[in-house]
């Protein structure tokens, strides 16, 4: 519904597309401008001819027009149409709950705290245990674990490295501080006490070496740069921590955060070992969600790739080649997220950070992560919050009754 506020911009591309690449323009709408705060994409014969913008204000229909159409033309327009071709798919079908995440407000286990931010406390603490812990489990069923924390700040130069500024800049946030002067000081506490903050104080910041990671394998790979790992065996690496990632308006409930945690796990060797064990741990977590009785599906996917010059390109590469499979849970009949992810970046990041594999070259690497916070989430609105319709394995780990 469109509140009665709000302004009607109503943009026109500059020839159709297939409404099978509606979702695309969907996921990038607001990152074309600030302004935007909805949009509907309207849909018709099987093409898609225009879309509407909402806001608070009148907007630059010229402007909006052309940048709408850029990004249409650059990312959407010239990928392929395929039909999703799924590697998994749970034989279980549940109901989920509805409003769980207002029934998890109303008693407190979860507070919006900010933007794409949310404090969590029981029960979903205890099945983010539960759930950790399981895929930990599962991963060193096979493999030799070397497990790190990693600061929750980055090198700017390590993600500049990973290729992160041309792939996702639309993901990107800085760090930054003011700069270490005495002048600078007294200015920031002067203007402060007069104006309070702004914009303006980043006229008193001069760093931008550290970011907050987007995700956690970017540390491995920067940990292991320049290194030449041992041949004849697979290098595995796991981590938990914080992740950031600027979602704009994308931002909903613990579906979408700014601010989230991701359990990943890294796998470096030769292509084909690090192929098999994305293969074999995978189906290990295919079993493992059966077994709770979980309804979802994995399929091939993609990253959300932005504003680059190759960007359709490189996503029919990653769906071509079965880069990414995409793990996703039901949380609502027709609605499912994506939990977990299971990627090949080939010799991506070995080139990129200088790791060795022996004499072989650069390494070849995988890479899983799992979004606790969507995966404590799905599971929730599969079962609900009475503790006693639980899986007896997770009511007993979590600490149900």
């Amino acid at each position: 519904m469109t509140h009665p506020d709000q302004v009607l911009t109503r943009i026109d591309l500059h020839s159709p597309i297939p409404e099978a690449l509606a979702a695309e323009i969907e996921r990038r709408l607001f990152f074309v401008s600030p302004e935007i705060t909805g949009f509907e994409v309207h849909a018709d014969g099987g093409e898609v001819r225009s879309v509407t913008l909402r806001s608070e204000q009148p907007l630059p229909q010229g402007a909006l027009t052309e940048k709408v159409n850029c990004m249409v033309d650059n990312d959407v327009r010239k990928q392929r149409v395929t039909p999703a071709k799924a590697v998994w798919t749970s034989p279980h079908q549940r109901s989920p709950h509805q409003d769980i995440f207002e029934l998890l407000s109303k008693t407190g286990a979860v507070t919006v705290v900010g933007e794409g931010q949310v404090a969590i406390g029981e029960p979903l603490l205890s099945l983010f245990s539960y759930f950790d812990r399981a895929v930990c489990d599962l991963l060193a069923e096979d493999h030799e674990v070397s497990e790190y924390r990693y600061p929750t700040l980055i090198r700017t130069k390590s993600l500049e490295t990973a290729g992160y500024f041309k792939a996702f800049p639309q993901h990107l946030m800085f760090v930054t501080r003011l700069r270490n002067d005495l002048d600078v000081y007294r200015a920031f506490q002067e203007r402060h006490a007069a104006t309070g903050i702004d914009s303006a104080v980043l006229d008193s910041c001069g760093n931008v070496d550290y970011c907050l990671p987007p995700t956690m394998c970017y540390h491995t790979f920067s940990q292991y740069s320049g290194r030449t790992l041992a041949p004849n065996r697979l290098h595995v690496v796991t981590s938990r921590g914080k992740s950031f990632r600027f979602e704009a308006a994308y931002a909903t409930s613990l579906e979408r955060l700014w601010d989230f945690t991701i359990r990943e796990m890294v796998f470096m060797g030769s292509r084909e070992d690090v192929l098999n064990a994305r293969e074999r741990f995978m189906r290990k977590v295919f079993a493992f969600l059966e077994e709770l009785g979980l309804s979802g599906f994995c399929e091939v996917g993609n990253d959300p790739f932005f504003c680059g010059t190759d960007t359709s390109e490189r996503i029919w590469s990653q769906r071509l080649l079965q880069l990414k499979y995409e793990l996703r849970l039901h949380v609502a009949p027709e609605k499912t997220i994506a939990v977990g992810s299971f990627n090949f970046h080939d010799d991506l990041f070995g080139k990129a950070f200088g790791i060795g594999h022996g004499t072989d070259g650069p390494t070849r690497s995988g890479c899983v992560g799992f979004g606790l916070e969507r995966l404590v989430y799905a599971f929730l609105c599969q079962y609900g919050l009475d503790s006693a319709a639980w899986p007896v394995r997770v009511r007993a780990a979590a600490g149900g009754s």
